[in-house]
């Protein structure tokens, strides 16, 4: 069934969540990085620059709801591939604290593959600021878009000049463990079968269970903190890329660094075949 430009600035109830430290490490601790900014308890810790995908993925699915309001069969809207992710971080997650996201869809419209749309998910904090802000894009093969004209895309941010091309400083060797798709999944509260049952990623097409984009994207932005930020993930400020070739496991993937330039860092994360799992990589950092 076609979805509807009409969705355009339909929003999902809040999702309110207790983060505390046990999750913030479990998170971390499921992605390898032992970064003392996440484990240290003698101090305040923090959350890995990527946590939010974890606070945002209730009200990801509630979109699915939203899209069947508007037109979309269930499986159509379950079969949505997250294409795009763009996270604007304006403070560190802290432990203790009870944070609130929902989700607007800002963007419907018809590509080659099918239907693309954007939502925009916001995070806010006790005190109603906002922390972070997530612009994602889903794409919906074999999906056609009709046009309501009433209906007018919401403005999102352009990308950073260094995610459409960078001049090449390192390449950086990430091993990706066997078991890697289920402690994320479990750390993270993000469940989808298709990473973790066998299965159901067989009978969706897929040569085997394969690993989140998010958990890619996690891993890049921890060896970018690392060899570029000094290990500070309070640095951060935004990061993103698109999603493209599968990661596999147990395999290697290699990430390649770009020179920074005016405070932002493109990259790109290629997969054991050398396809590109992630394109059009960025990292900005103050």
């Amino acid at each position: 069934m076609p979805l509807s430009t009409d969705t355009i600035g339909t929003q999902t109830q809040t999702v309110e969540h207790q983060v505390d430290a046990r999750w913030l490490m479990a998170y971390a601790a499921s992605l390898g990085d032992l970064n003392p900014h996440y484990m240290d308890t003698t101090k305040a810790i923090v959350g890995h620059p990527v946590f939010p995908v974890c606070l945002e993925w209730p009200a990801i699915l509630a979109t699915r709801a939203l899209a069947g309001s508007r037109g979309l069969t269930d499986s159509e809207s379950a079969m949505g591939v997250h294409a795009a992710h763009d996270l604007h971080l304006y403070r560190p997650i802290r432990a203790d604290e009870t944070l609130r996201t929902n989700a607007t869809v800002v963007d419907v419209q018809g590509i080659r593959p099918g239907a693309a749309s954007v939502m925009r998910l916001d995070t806010w904090d006790e005190h109603d600021e906002l922390v972070c802000q997530t612009y994602q894009t889903s794409i919906y093969r074999g999906v056609e878009v009709t046009v309501d004209g009433n209906s007018i895309a919401m403005p999102t941010p352009s990308l950073p000049a260094q995610a459409a091309a960078f001049d090449l400083a390192k390449t950086v060797t990430i091993a990706v463990d066997g078991g890697l798709a289920h402690s994320y999944s479990e750390c993270a509260h993000i469940w989808n079968p298709i990473h973790t049952d066998k299965a159901v990623a067989l009978a969706a097409g897929l040569p085997d269970i394969i690993l989140h984009g998010t958990a890619t994207l996690a891993l890049a932005i921890s060896a970018l903190v690392d060899h570029c930020l000094g290990g500070d993930p309070d640095r951060v400020t935004r990061l993103g890329g698109r999603f493209a070739a599968m990661v596999l496991m147990p395999s290697d993937i290699e990430l390649e660094i770009g020179h920074p330039v005016d405070g932002c860092i493109g990259y790109r994360v290629l997969n054991a075949e050398g396809q590109e799992a992630i394109s059009q990589g960025f990292l900005a950092y103050r």
